[in-house]
């Protein structure tokens, strides 16, 4: 096995087909208020596909996408995604409203998209008595992107390295999963920036990462960049490389849930190189086979790797 894959742990989990369910809430994110932007990358537009509109309630989308998806893909049990922007940035009494409007008895686990500077533990209490009463799975995702601060601020994140290690300290008091969101392909970090990224969600025993490919939504200070010349996405097989190493230095027992990001072509201006996600998995894979690379064979970095010598 190449790397330790989501669908696998899904199946592995629910001995059965589990489909994420997307649900969109008017909801913003504090990085943009104020008269702020949002990170440089980041629409005023949801962006994702089988969204439906967060002006339609939140028992409806699911039981809509659930109808359908289920057809399609036949699948029995799903995964309430709240998926675009800041999905804890809300009210304590209407975020607890949002989370039980998707409890049901074919829904087992349910993911929260939220930023590290959005964690607290008043809306982790809440999760915590979902969890408990309903025995649902609580998975929190978390936008990272680039462990280089320097980065950070260029993307404007509005949020440092520091915010997510607390935020991740915070979540493992509850026992609840942690997904991290890591763009590997940003025009200012280079491999051994990537590296570095694969190694701290390592040694914070982060559950599950999803991988990405920067896509350059339209409407946003990145387009403007793009257009001018300004941006360096890079090639193609500079994202292969850096994905295939952040993977060869990631614990084996983090599960990936995506290799690659993707959008829908209208509502971008650069996306993948104009490759289909799927050639970009293949690419990926076969980098890594010609290499002799597979999840976590270069993770020798932690519990004390200077003075194993001396246990042996």
């Amino acid at each position: 096995m190449l790397y330790n894959s989501y669908s696998s742990y899904l199946k592995e989990k629910y001995n059965e087909k589990v489909y994420k369910i997307p649900v969109n809430l008017p909801v913003t994110c504090p990085n943009r208020l104020d008269g702020g932007n949002g990170c440089t990358y980041c629409s005023d537009v949801a962006v994702g596909f089988e969204m439906l509109s967060n002006e339609i309630s939140i028992t409806s989308q699911l039981a809509q996408n659930i109808e359908y998806i289920g057809a399609k893909y036949k699948a029995k049990k799903f995964v309430a995604y709240f998926q675009n922007f800041t999905n804890t940035f809300m009210p304590l009494d209407i975020f607890e409203k949002c989370m039980m409007s998707v409890v049901r008895d074919d829904v087992v686990e349910i993911a929260i998209s939220t930023r590290p500077d959005c964690i607290n533990e008043s809306y982790l209490e809440i999760l915590k008595t979902i969890k408990q009463e309903y025995k649902i799975n609580i998975c929190i995702e978390m936008g990272l992107q680039s462990v280089n601060y320097k980065t950070l601020i260029k993307i404007n994140r509005g949020h440092t390295l520091a915010e997510y290690i607390d935020a991740v300290i915070m979540i493992k008091k509850y026992g609840f999963d942690i997904s991290t969101h890591m763009i590997l392909n940003l025009p200012y970090d280079d491999l051994t920036d990537v590296i570095e990224g694969a190694k701290i969600l390592s040694a914070l025993k982060i559950d599950f990462v999803k991988m990405h490919s920067l896509y350059i939504a339209k409407n946003t200070a990145m387009e403007k960049d793009y257009f001018s010349g300004k941006l360096d996405v890079k090639t193609l097989q500079d994202y292969v490389e850096k994905a295939g190493e952040f993977l060869a230095y990631l614990d084996k027992n983090i599960v990936v849930q995506r290799l690659v990001g993707r959008a829908p072509e209208e509502d971008t201006v650069f996306c993948n190189y104009g490759v289909s996600w799927w050639k970009i998995r293949d690419y990926i894979e076969e980098y890594m086979i010609k290499n002799n690379l597979t999840q976590g064979c270069k993770c020798n970095y932690l519990n004390g790797k200077s003075v194993k010598r001396f246990l042996v």
